[in-house]
Parts: structure tokens; C-alpha cells; sequence
């Protein structure tokens, strides 16, 4: 008579039989977790996480007893925001990271299983072609979400033992939030890569130009944009009030179309409750503004277009991907 434990095992085995793409998800989550540059990208997240969280808590004392500040008693949001300018805030971190991280994921996810005659093999098996380009994205996408998560929950906790306050349901509500953001984030910055691992052959061509596209914005673009606008639009010192506003409007709707830009606007707006606008606002519509923090509904529909549009991003990017990969020859 075998063991007990063999025969459990052998009923489970025959009870639960993953498919195809459930096989693939977990063989690239197993690759993504033994590969280094994972293991780098996740030590870099952690020691700035945790440098963060240090500059943040030092500070955090003097953060909650500015009675000035409307967002003075949001204590733990005051544990992502607060800097005493020797490190940013940690969504300041992720809006940097972030993208290298997406990066690092998906540069080389179909170009390498080309160029190592994997993907022939892979595909002659009786699978779906396009089960292979969703795992990827969903295996990495699946690890992005647990290490937010991850450090969010750290963060509650971190908090919750230092501090012995007890965490609101508006906190908990912004700070889950601002995770979900961020694995957005990190996800438009994936399925572009990914799309580059199938548009070139090499994975060091695809890797140079994710991080020639990720610099152009993140240092060049918003340079380009002010030296066009003061090449095309009047000069702003010479307008009236009204005019100075629509120039500052067109400036931000340009601004935006950088995911950066996207994205720090929605963190902010998450993580500091008294923010109420992201645009410019006239002396007439500040008259009467009770200086208080909004609701969580309130602040959720003031991000609503900036989540929506890397959502739309994403997808976009993704579909593109999508389209390249189906009517590519992968014998040649």
C-alpha cells in the first residue's frame, strides 16, 4: 500500500488539470522570478521603497502637527508624500522605475524564444498562438500587482506598528488605489515593450529603443513642447488673464501626452486629498474654496481621464502587439 500523501496527491492531479495557458502563465512567472534582472529591478524597488519609508517616517511628526497642511491628519498617506528633499516621495520613485521595470520584463519576450528556436516548438504544440503573447503580458503584469501589493501592505503595516494609529477607510481606499495606478503604469510601459520584442529581431534592439522612447519623454519631451509653444504661441507676458489661461491649458494638454506626466498627476491627486484641480483656476473660482480634503469618490473623478487614457495606452499598444504577432511568420 503506498503513502497517504501520494495517493491525495494523485486524486488532486486528476481532479484539477491546468489548461495550456495556465501552464504557460506559470512557466513564465517561474522564469520572470529566477531571472536577475528581476531580482536587481526588485532590489532596486525595495531599497528605494524602503529609503522612502525612512526619509518618511523621520519627517512624518512634523507633517502631521502643520495644522496649516489640510491633509495633516491622513497619516498614512502622509507615509507615500512626505520628503525633507533629500529623497522624493516614493510615487516620485515609481514614476521613474516604474517604466524600467515594465521594461525589464517584456524587451526581449518573443524576439529571445525566436532567436533560441523555442517558439517553433512551443507553437507546434496543440496551443492557441495568441495564449502565448497573453501569458507573457499576464505573468508579468501578474508580478507587477503582488509586489505593489506587497509594499502596500508593508506600508499599512510599517505604519500601523511605529505609529499605533489605526488606518482609515479613506486611506486604505487611496492607497489601494494608488497601487492599482501604478501596475497600470508599469503595464502600458510592458505591452510597448512587448511589442518591441515582436517588431525587431534582436532583444538589445527592442531594449535601446523602449528606453529611447521612455527617456524622450520622461526628459526631452516636455523641453520639446515649451521651445515649440514659445516658437508658435505669443509670449505669456503679454496677455491678458484670460488668455494667460487658455495658453497654460494648451501647455498641460500637450504635457499629457506623456504617461509620466499622466501618471504623477493621478498619484498626486490619490495620495493628497486637498488637491481639487489639475488644471490652472481663476481668482473667481477660488473665491469661497473651503481648503479640506475630498472625498475618495471626489478624487477618483477628478483622475478618472488620466487613468482612463493609460488604460487606453495600454491597450492600444497591446492590440498593436497583438496584430504584429498573429501575422508574423515565426519559421523564418
Amino acid at each position: 500500500m503506498g503513502s497517504p500523501l501520494v495517493y491525495f496527491n494523485s486524486l488532486w492531479s486528476k481532479a484539477r488539470a491546468y489548461s495550456p495557458f495556465e501552464v504557460m502563465v506559470r512557466k513564465e512567472v517561474g522564469d520572470h522570478i529566477r531571472s536577475w534582472r528581476f531580482i536587481v529591478m526588485l532590489l532596486l524597488v525595495l531599497f528605494t521603497f524602503a529609503g522612502a519609508m525612512y526619509v518618511s517616517l523621520t519627517n512624518l511628526g512634523k507633517a502631521v502637527q502643520n495644522v496649516n497642511d489640510p491633509d495633516h491628519v491622513f497619516v498614512y498617506l502622509k507615509l507615500l508624500t512626505t520628503s525633507d528633499n533629500s529623497l522624493p516621495a516614493f510615487h516620485i520613485f515609481i514614476s521613474f522605475l516604474g517604466p524600467l521595470l515594465g521594461i525589464a520584463l517584456g524587451f526581449d519576450a518573443v524576439n529571445s524564444e525566436k532567436n533560441n528556436g523555442t517558439l517553433v516548438r512551443l507553437l507546434a504544440q496543440p496551443v492557441y498562438r495568441d495564449h502565448l503573447l497573453l501569458a507573457k503580458f499576464y505573468a508579468a503584469l501578474l508580478l507587477v500587482g503582488v509586489l505593489f501589493l506587497s509594499l502596500v501592505l508593508l506600508m499599512v503595516g510599517a505604519g500601523l506598528m511605529l505609529t499605533g494609529v489605526p488606518i482609515e477607510a479613506a486611506e486604505l481606499f487611496r492607497i489601494l488605489a494608488f497601487a492599482v495606478l501604478s501596475v497600470i503604469y508599469v503595464g502600458f510601459w510592458l505591452s510597448l515593450s512587448i511589442g518591441l520584442s515582436v517588431a525587431f529581431r534582436h532583444a538589445a534592439t527592442s531594449a535601446i529603443t523602449a528606453i529611447g522612447i521612455w527617456l524622450f519623454f520622461t526628459v526631452f519631451y516636455q523641453i520639446v513642447v515649451n521651445m515649440v509653444a514659445r516658437a508658435v504661441l505669443p509670449d505669456p507676458a503679454s496677455l491678458q488673464a484670460e488668455q494667460v489661461m487658455a495658453y497654460n491649458n494648451i501647455l498641460l494638454s500637450f504635457f499629457r501626452v506623456a504617461p509620466s506626466q499622466l501618471y504623477t498627476d493621478a498619484a498626486t491627486t490619490l495620495l493628497m486629498p486637498s488637491v481639487r484641480s489639475l488644471g490652472p483656476l481663476t481668482m473667481e473660482q477660488m473665491a469661497g474654496a473651503i481648503p479640506a480634503p475630498l472625498p475618495f469618490r471626489e478624487s477618483l473623478m477628478i483622475v478618472w481621464p488620466q487613468v482612463t487614457g493609460l488604460v487606453a495606452a495600454s491597450t492600444v499598444c497591446f492590440a498593436g502587439t497583438y496584430f504584429l504577432f498573429m501575422r508574423r511568420e515565426i519559421r523564418s
